[in-house]
């Protein structure tokens, strides 16, 4: 890994895309058949304000240090960075987990109540590179909870792995070899690039 994408600027537009393979196939009766694989993965299209040569030149330096789509890095998105749940405590996972699970017993919550995470929240945990959403509100009970999440657990989790739910860093790489700005008669440079999530 190549260290982390730079936190200024911060852009001003983030597209994201859940990419998740599903084979279908339709027979001519109409009868539908569909199998998903196990291999989703977030992609993000990151667009920024036109900029400063100043505040551009850090940005296109890290990218250029990145050999196209050799490395990965590490982004953490603006605005979703902030968890909607209302939890604060060090949560871990309670209890060794396979693949494919998707649903985790987690303990050392701050406190008891609804809305710990929330559906839509992103989730990491200790011994993954890939990044997990919660898709159902978590309510906690002596400082414990079952999260739902999707996609399925790619690695096996470990007892009292930490969870990350606040600031969730992407280890990403950039979806392209080319890159490219644009410079304005302004003197303002434009920029927008590609992420794909590495598992």
């Amino acid at each position: 890994m190549s260290g982390a994408f730079p936190t200024t600027p911060i852009a001003n537009a983030i597209k994201i895309k859940n990419n998740q393979t599903t084979i279908v196939s339709t027979s001519i009766s109409g009868r539908r058949q569909a199998r998903q694989l196990q291999n989703q993965r977030w992609e993000m299209t990151v667009s920024f304000p036109p900029m400063t040569r100043t505040n551009f030149a850090p940005i296109f330096a890290f990218i250029n240090s990145q050999r196209g789509r050799k490395e990965s890095f590490t982004y953490t998105p603006p605005i979703i960075d902030d968890a909607l749940g209302t939890e604060t405590g060090s949560v871990l996972v309670n209890g060794v987990h396979a693949v494919a699970d998707t649903t985790i017993a987690m303990d050392a919550f701050a406190g008891d109540g609804a809305g710990r995470f929330k559906a839509g929240d992103y989730i990491k945990f200790a011994s993954h590179d890939k990044v997990y959403m919660v898709v159902s509100d978590v309510t906690s009970s002596s400082n414990a909870a079952t999260v739902t999440i999707e996609p399925p657990l790619t690695t096996a989790l470990a007892d009292n792995e930490a969870v990350t739910y606040d600031s969730v860093p992407f280890t990403v790489a950039l979806k392209n070899d080319a890159q490219e700005f644009q410079i304005g008669q302004d003197a303002l440079f434009r920029y927008e690039l590609d992420f794909i999530e590495v598992i």
